[in-house]
């Protein structure tokens, strides 16, 4: 080829240049609908019998507060009569009480009593998220009704040790947007060092409609032998059970949807009692979570400035172009939307 005609390509090139992007994604809120999922608000330990907290959700306000029965629930936050935040009230008679006016509302957020005696209103009455209480976290549903449940670890609860953190850093990306890291394998391999001792698992993931899943074996960044069950479950929870240098652990790190383009990680970590004495299993369930906490800090930077958009793959990317089309087809809605804001 002359470089004459060379430079006639490249400038050919340089005008019609465009990127290429697939189809796109809707971004937590975008419409006013939300991907229904569980997600994380608090831990446990936070919400003892008798106590209120309030936490921001969905781009709104809610409230979690423990009865005597010691049941945890979700609730929205503002009050229906003028609408005061019911965070800053309190729990009595095994309600949640507003400071402004007293109004009480019990565990399924109607109206039982005013604090003047007026009867209540047939219409005084919050949202009731679903709400599971596991792994140490309090967790709502974005949905009247769950689609699935919380995963659990391949052994009886009774049988672990279990250890759960937050991350203190909010990361400013859609939840989604991190589940998204699982099935990257480009991204597994290239940043986080990980090599795998067979083909990519493309063809062997299993997939619902609620969640991906899939095993590899291979080697960790320093090469330690690893045996990984790896997946998501909904838009928000990422899930995992190890063997790492021979010995079991499992990870969960649920994400939390404060507001739309903001998240909160959880960090849950577990090893069997039987596995050593207690004292080795402390020290092992701090090695695991420094060892999540270290991938979880190479991810951060890049997270926190990403303009997240399905662009140009390649046929490493099989499993991740799945998933795209997994979150495109999950289903959205937002029926607290009244209530919260």
């Amino acid at each position: 080829m002359s470089s004459e005609t060379l430079d006639q390509v490249q400038s050919n090139m340089r005008v019609s240049r465009k990127r290429l992007l697939g189809r796109p994604i809707l971004a937590e809120g975008e419409d006013g609908l939300f991907t229904q999922s569980w997600f994380p608000l608090c831990l446990s330990s936070e919400v003892a019998t008798g106590k209120v907290l309030g936490a921001d959700f969905l781009g709104g306000r809610v409230v979690v507060f423990r009865a005597t029965n010691g049941v945890a629930q979700v609730l929205s936050a503002y009050c229906p009569h003028l609408g005061a935040d019911l965070a800053v009230g309190d729990v009595y008679e095994d309600t949640v009480r507003c400071a402004f006016h007293h109004w009480q509302y019990d565990q399924d957020g109607v109206c039982v009593k005013t604090g003047i005696g007026d009867p209540p209103p047939p219409s005084a009455c919050l949202f009731k998220f679903p709400t599971a209480e596991k792994h140490g976290i309090i967790w709502a549903f974005n949905g009247e009704a769950p689609h699935f449940e919380v995963p659990d670890f391949p052994y009886p609860a009774d049988e672990l040790v279990v250890k759960v953190e937050t991350f203190r850093q909010l990361v400013n990306v859609d939840p989604w947007v991190i589940c998204c890291n699982t099935p990257d394998i480009q991204h597994i391999k290239a940043l986080h060092g990980i090599t795998f001792d067979q083909q990519d698992p493309d063809e062997e993931i299993e997939w619902t409609d609620h969640s991906m899943l899939y095993d590899f074996k291979g080697r960790h960044a320093n090469g330690e032998p690893i045996e990984y069950r790896v997946g998501i479950f909904g838009t928000s929870i990422f899930y995992q059970s190890s063997t790492f240098n021979g010995r079991w652990f499992g990870f969960i790190a649920p994400l939390g949807l404060p507001r739309p383009g903001q998240c909160k990680t959880y960090m849950v970590i577990a090893a069997r009692k039987s596995d050593s004495d207690a004292a080795s299993t402390e020290a092992f369930l701090k090695f695991a979570m420094d060892l999540e906490k270290r991938v979880v800090s190479e991810d951060v930077p890049i997270l926190q400035t990403i303009h997240f958009k399905p662009g140009t793959l390649t046929k490493s990317d099989k499993a991740l172009g799945k998933f795209l089309q997994y979150l495109r087809n999950f289903p959205r809605a937002h029926p607290s939307a009244e209530f919260i804001s």
